[in-house]
């Protein structure tokens, strides 16, 4: 069995084709260029192509039973993602795994909230088997916070007060993996989640103990945010994740034991916690 993975040099996707390895599937990664150094593992093909260029995917599909459909947020990520599964519907593809979002059906004023919410309808609609993956917030978002955990003493992420779903990219790629390798998993939607929720002030107190030092959460003020956002991002990025954050707070982001219970049953283990991510960083760190 051969699966396309894209998005594979990337963190998530390389995750993927991990997992993918471990369970002996042959694994094709499409890249827009040769990826540096040895980021694809021994073994993994390598299609160069790019998701707005039907040409090329339907080249990077050749051969292939099953594709993992990820896509970055970009302005076009609607585009590239319907080509891609336009494309593998009409050669036939056997199941796609989607990577979608936690609560997408909630958020559609969220710009790559409400792609992702298209692309499912469109699973949904055309009979190819399907498996959707819905994650929360990106627990390894927060490796990029070390100058301002470590430096300023602050942790700046505006999640709010009231706890928010978080998905360790581990359990994202061990879900992806069952649901290209194993049966029983056409038409389902999964919700990676984390055992416990996360806020801010959670966060800062969890960082100050493992950083020995006060850590202090900078609030939700997103006029501000986005305003700082904007000298780091292309203005429009700034904007999407400004509204996904004040999403969470107006609407609540919060997972339930359910879900929890459903994804432990799959992964077949208790899902990876923030914490134990936080320890380890905070150790790699210091270190």
């Amino acid at each position: 069995m051969k699966i396309l993975v894209t998005g594979g040099t990337g963190n998530v996707g390389g995750a993927v084709v991990t997992e993918l390895l471990k369970r002996g599937a042959e694994v094709r990664v499409l890249a827009r260029k040769q990826p540096e150094g040895d980021k694809l593992p021994a073994g993994v093909e390598l299609a160069i192509g790019d998701l707005l260029d039907p040409g090329s995917v339907e080249q990077a599909l050749q051969g292939v039973d099953k594709l993992f459909l990820l896509n970055a947020v970009a302005t076009d990520e609607l585009t590239q993602a319907l080509i891609a599964y336009g494309v593998a519907k009409r050669m036939g593809i056997n199941h796609v795994t989607y990577l979608s979002v936690f609560k997408v059906d909630q958020f559609r004023d969220v710009p790559h909230f409400a792609s992702k919410l298209a692309v499912e309808s469109a699973l949904r609609e055309f009979g190819v088997s399907y498996t959707i993956l819905r994650p929360g917030y990106y627990i390894q978002n927060d490796l990029h916070l070390k100058d301002a955990l470590v430096g300023a003493g602050v942790y700046p992420m505006p999640i709010g007060t009231a706890g928010i779903a978080a998905a360790d990219v581990r359990d994202i790629a061990e879900a992806a993996a069952i649901s290209l390798t194993e049966d029983g998993h056409d038409g389902q939607t999964y919700d990676i989640v984390a055992p416990a929720t996360i806020s801010g002030p959670s966060n800062a107190a969890m960082w100050s103990k493992l950083l020995g030092r006060e850590i202090k959460y900078t609030g939700h003020n997103f006029d501000q945010w986005e305003q700082t956002m904007r000298s780091r991002m292309p203005s429009w990025s700034a904007y999407d994740l400004r509204m996904m954050f004040q999403g969470y707070f107006d609407r609540g982001f919060e997972s339930t034991e359910t879900e929890v219970a459903r994804l432990t049953k799959l992964l077949g283990h208790t899902p990876r916690s923030y914490e134990d991510f936080a320890a380890q960083t905070a150790a790699m760190w210091k270190a």
